[in-house]
């Protein structure tokens, strides 16, 4: 088997994101600012199926079965099944919808909107209403900032925002932040992902940063916290430095995955602060990344994120890699090396 071909038919404009099915490894899903969310088979390489919104579309996620959600421009919160082919609408934000995922501990979605709200919704009742609300609106959540992105682990959200706010919230009392955090990058997030031990974060920036940060706020856990340059290159004698716009955690092994706007995607031991690979470059800046369930294939959404305005452009495609079991493994290192190589690699 190859170690990596090309997603046939890909979309027709940028690719917001790309989904593995959390049980299908064989099932990806595709966003774009196309208008379109895509089904595919990739162990056939096809599509399957694709439903539509009124713009482009800036997030989706899988819920329970074969349902999918998404969001964008023309501020919906869709749901479609891809079984039945039957979409409707749970409701609206005030702006566009910037970030969801699906708390399988809840059974309920989550969005984060440039309305600087965040909303929950179930599609199986109806609110009491209330502000804004809509027949499946559980509750809205007022925040300092836009939302730039949102990740879910148990019943824990991660939420970044503008202003390098980052709250986290317990999903069951929503009406109290648990903690309010100031990033520790200096620069605008791009993502936020949680670990898949459920012990912390990892989160990027528009300046060539990740950061691993832990939610025990004990001074203990947070010691361990640190960051680490990355996708720089030097071009014509000057380094020059790019958005980490892709974050994706490894389902089995908890090593995680970057992509950036220097086409560029390395794999990372966040334990042992150790860089695992760094793949050949894309032709142009990845905005997306998701592993299958399995951890054998990791999708790469190779699409041109605007970071320089309106340019000519390598095409919009997504690239399937294959990914061995040793290769997404972390490195164990010996006592003594552990501690200088974790320094050298957070400086």
């Amino acid at each position: 088997m190859a170690s990596e071909y090309e997603l046939f038919e890909p979309p027709n404009d940028a690719v917001s994101a790309v989904v593995f099915h959390p049980s299908k490894p064989e099932i990806l899903m595709v966003s774009s600012w196309d208008k379109t969310v895509a089904l595919y088979d990739i162990s056939k390489n096809q599509q399957t199926s694709k439903y539509s919104h009124d713009a482009a579309i800036l997030d989706c996620c899988f819920g329970e079965g074969m349902s999918a959600y998404s969001g964008g421009l023309d501020k919906t919160v869709k749901m479609h099944d891809f079984v039945s082919g039957q979409s409707s609408i749970l409701g609206s934000h005030d702006e566009a919808v910037r970030a969801m995922a699906y708390s399988t501990a809840n059974n309920f979605l989550v969005t984060g909107s440039w309305d600087k709200t965040i909303r929950t919704w179930d599609h199986r009742v109806h609110s009491n209403g209330g502000e804004g609300s809509s027949p499946h609106n559980l509750g809205k959540y007022h925040q300092p900032e836009k939302i730039f992105s949102l990740d879910v682990y148990d019943q824990k959200l991660v939420v970044a925002m503008a202003g390098r706010h980052v709250f986290i919230y317990d999903l069951r009392n929503m009406k109290e932040t648990l903690q309010r955090r100031e990033s520790s990058l200096k620069y605008q997030t791009r993502i936020v992902r949680c670990m898949r031990d459920g012990l912390g974060y990892a989160s990027s920036s528009i300046e060539g940063r990740v950061a691993v940060e832990f939610f025990d706020p004990s001074a203990e856990s947070q010691a361990k916290k640190y960051a680490f340059k990355c996708h720089r290159q030097m071009v014509d004698g000057v380094e020059t430095i790019y958005p980490v716009n892709a974050l994706a955690f490894h389902p089995i092994h908890g090593t995680f995955a970057s992509g950036g706007s220097d086409g560029g995607v390395t794999l990372w031991d966040g334990f042992n602060k150790k860089r695992l690979r760094q793949y050949q470059r894309y032709p142009t800046s990845i905005s997306s990344l998701s592993w299958s369930c399995d951890g054998k294939t990791l999708a790469i959404a190779s699409s041109y994120t605007f970071d320089e305005g309106e340019k000519d452009h390598a095409p919009d495609q997504i690239f399937l890699r294959s990914i061995s079991d040793q290769e997404a493994r972390p490195k164990i290192l010996p006592p003594s090396s552990a501690s200088s190589a974790a320094v050298a690699a957070a400086r």
